[in-house]
């Protein structure tokens, strides 16, 4: 990159945006202005728009490390084992896992390539700004931002809740005499929001260093549970073989719905999809991470590949070890968690308490990650003011330099929609759904405008997939649009049909969706016009006179506030106007 280095009594140092490896939203004749001592990050950062904000402590090793906390693997299976198991079975399981993860990989790596272009915050919102065509962009930006706001704020209150399920149920275990009400849920996971709430707000590196650790046990307990449950599974004491039969696990499709068997495992792939949806942490993080172009992507695809890996090993251990007759006992069970009542059925109590105590421990930190990356989000979208009392959730403390504003209003949002718990399992379930369905949503519209509309403008980051770019966009829009139907069904049909199995993603996801869309139609389309940048940047080309001069820097006099898409049109126009000719080196990076 060619930059004049600063230096006492010098001129600001600026670059082009031609040469900076990022999709900017600057003019590429524009030259940002460095004020400062700023490295590679930031200087990509500038050209997409922003001001640095947060310090660079993450890592490879701890944005993966928070991206995997978020996955979180054991809890997450754990939590939807009910959807799993119940809906298709062994076979389900299995062979749903393994097709689903072709998918959601091909979603990851496209995701991995736009972020390696775009690292912000802001995430897939900005992205969608940016790619969409011209006139489309606040529009593409608004839908995304809404959908990507909604799992991020039903991912803490949905951990929490089934960890507070697996607290009480523990206790249940070690006390018979004890029954879990709604009440206690709903009071233990609104204390466990609040301790999540408090770490949130810690510094970057505290934080980094915390889910460093957290992971690392989510890895470990991992690995321990996967060698616990076939050492110690008394199945022999209760009459069954060792393990189930592969042509039983492999070949057995439980009917758990009242719709075919093929749908039935469609469905249980929200077990899949909800569990891996917490890929996108990084992107979300790469304001806060070093050489991000690079190292967010890698821990995009690394937590995809790795969490999808080992999560199909856990598959097919409880698939290997479950009593394949009492998986109804199972989804019944008054213990009012499923994965407790698999463990308690397979297990002596000792090791019960055990695997139980680690996924315990895992759901916490995998909590406090889903905390973490919403706070990120929160706080993006606030500083282009899309929620009411943006200013004040836009803030970062000055003290922590993280936004706390933002980490505290996700938590209120939290609490309150764990009030679900009171309708009954299917309205609790809703907050599952939805994290799977919004998540879904919001990954694929940038994907989907990348692939079929932009095509071979978009100009990639230094991770890419190359000429695999369209087919694999492709074939990961293909499954979401197969699978957004899918995840509103609800498990009976017709007669059976009752509000307290009913489906109630359609609500819950669909309600706020819909007013977004009526705000944008009656209010929004007025004043939003994306993501706005906050620099001041020279306009190369421009007259003397049209420069003014602030605090020592030059800088145009209005600030750019909507991302363009640009093409080999708009590059020739301002060639002819600036007289710089078409066939400069400065020119072939920009269209690169």
């Amino acid at each position: 990159m060619s930059v004049s280095e600063t230096g006492t009594g010098q001129a600001p140092r600026h670059s082009s945006v031609g040469e900076v490896p990022v999709t900017s939203v600057l003019s590429y004749h524009d030259a940002p202005i460095f004020s400062g001592e700023y490295s590679a990050d930031d200087e990509a950062l500038v050209a997409l728009g922003y001001k640095p904000e947060f310090k660079r402590e993450f890592s490879l090793w701890t944005t993966f490390c928070v991206s995997f906390a978020v996955l979180g693997l054991l809890p997450s299976f754990a939590s939807t084992l009910y959807y799993g198991l119940g809906y298709a079975g062994t076979g389900g399981m299995v062979w749903g896992w393994l097709i689903a993860m072709v998918f959601i990989q091909c979603v990851a790596m496209s995701m991995a390539e736009i972020c390696s272009s775009m690292p912000t915050s802001g995430g897939l919102y900005y992205a969608s700004a940016v790619l969409a065509p011209p006139g489309w962009g606040p529009l593409a930006s608004w839908l995304t931002g809404w959908s990507n706001w909604l799992v991020q704020v039903t991912g803490a209150p949905s951990v929490d809740y089934a960890l507070s399920a697996m607290i009480l149920a523990t206790a249940s275990i070690n006390n018979p005499n004890y029954t879990p009400e709604a009440w206690h849920t709903f009071l233990l996971t609104t204390l466990i929001m609040i301790l999540h709430a408090f770490v949130s707000s810690m510094p970057t590196k505290w934080i980094a260093n915390l889910n460093s650790v957290g992971s690392t046990f989510n890895i470990i307990a991992l690995f321990i549970v996967i060698i616990i449950i076939p050492a110690t599974a008394m199945r022999e004491s209760l009459g069954y073989p060792k393990f189930t039969a592969s042509s039983e696990v492999w070949g057995t499709i439980y009917q758990g719905t009242e719709f075919p068997a093929g749908i039935s495992i469609l469905m249980s792939f929200i077990s899949v999809i909800w569990t891996m949806s917490g890929y996108d942490a990084p992107f979300h993080l790469s304001e806060e991470c070093s050489n991000a172009s690079v190292a967010a992507p890698r821990a995009i695809v690394l937590t995809s590949a790795i969490g999808g890996l080992f999560g199909w090993f856990l598959q097919l251990v409880v698939a290997y070890t479950v009593l394949e007759d009492q998986i109804d006992s199972i989804i019944d069970s008054d213990l009012g968690q499923p994965w407790a009542a698999y463990l308690l059925q397979v297990l002596p109590v000792p090791a019960t308490n055990a695997v139980l105590c680690l996924t315990i421990l895992c759901a916490f930190s995998m909590g406090q990650g889903c905390m973490v990356a919403a706070s990120r989000v929160t706080f993006a979208y606030s500083r282009d003011g899309c929620f009411p009392c943006s200013w004040w959730m836009a803030r970062v403390n000055k003290t922590t330099k993280t936004p706390v504003n933002a980490v505290w209003f996700n938590a209120v949002i939290g609490i309150l929609l764990t009030l679900l718990l009171f309708g009954g399992p299917a309205a609790i379930g809703a907050i599952f759904s939805v994290g799977a369905l919004a998540g879904f949503v919001a990954f694929t519209i940038p994907i989907f405008i990348k692939t079929f509309f932009v095509a071979d403008r978009f100009r990639p980051g230094p991770w890419n997939l190359g000429r695999w770019s369209r087919p694999i966009g492709t074939l990961g829009c293909a499954f979401v649009l197969l699978m957004v139907p899918i995840l509103c069904l609800p498990s009976v049909i017709d007669g059976d049909l009752t509000p307290d199995l009913m489906n109630w993603t359609c609500l819950v996801y669909g309600g706020p969706m819909l007013g977004a869309v009526i705000w944008w139609i009656v209010d929004a389309r007025k004043w939003f016009k994306g993501p706005k940048v906050n620099i001041e940047h020279l306009m190369i080309g421009r007259k003397a006179e049209d420069v003014g001069q602030i605090e020592g820097h030059v800088i145009e006099g209005e600030k750019v506030r909507a991302p363009v898409i640009r093409d080999d049109s708009d590059f020739e126009k301002e060639d002819k106007l600036s007289g710089s000719g078409s066939g400069s080196e400065s020119d072939a990076r920009a269209r690169d």
